[in-house]
């Protein structure tokens, strides 16, 4: 004679289906939000790396254009140190050479147009364009010095060095932040005195 009545054991399978289902559900929607995290993260490495070359760049191209003698020899056109030089003196106890003072310092741009001799590096523009990257640099005079290990080289007292600050800047569109460096450049001039 046959029961009507589903058994016991048909009950207890149903309910472990439903556990190895519920289980295998929490490992898929894991192992989802897991992989979403991991993209986010390496999205904003990239973005912070490419904000680090910009800023990098930025210093390079203060460099190249303190360098560059078709500048150096034009009398209406001055390199970013020689502004930097004209300007007021930076004093790191007391003032900051941030990204976002454009007023206190000599500002330059990097553009996707590159680097161009006899050229200030003054236009607005983006180093890369996608994604859409800024990168400029603040240069500030910081003091004069004797020229340390360099006096039997440079003989005489009439040299000094001049010492400036480069910070380097790069940003990336929409981040809520920007990558800075910044670089020390000494550089042998006649004395004030």
């Amino acid at each position: 004679m046959s029961c009507p009545y589903p058994s016991k054991q048909s009950g207890l399978v149903m309910v472990f289906a439903l556990l190895v289902l519920l289980s295998l559900t929490i490992l898929g929607v894991s192992s989802v939000s897991s992989s979403l995290l991991q993209s986010k993260m390496a999205s904003s490495m990239e973005r912070r790396s490419m904000a680090f070359d910009a800023a990098e760049s930025a210093i390079g191209a203060v460099l190249f254009e303190s360098e560059d003698k078709a500048l150096l020899s034009n009398d209406a056109l001055n390199d970013p140190l020689s502004d930097a030089r004209a300007g007021i003196q930076y004093d790191p106890g007391v003032q900051d050479l941030s990204c976002f003072d454009g007023d206190n310092w000599t500002n330059r741009t990097l553009t996707a147009a590159g680097l161009q001799k006899n050229t200030q590096h003054t236009q607005a523009g983006n180093f890369r364009d996608s994604p859409q990257t800024q990168s400029w640099s603040r240069t500030a005079f910081v003091r004069e010095q004797a020229c340390i290990g360099s006096s039997n080289v440079i003989g005489g007292s009439n040299i000094s060095c001049h010492v400036f600050i480069i910070r380097g800047c790069g940003r990336v569109q929409d981040s809520k932040y920007v990558v800075a460096n910044s670089q020390t450049a000494s550089v042998f001039a006649p004395a004030s005195q």
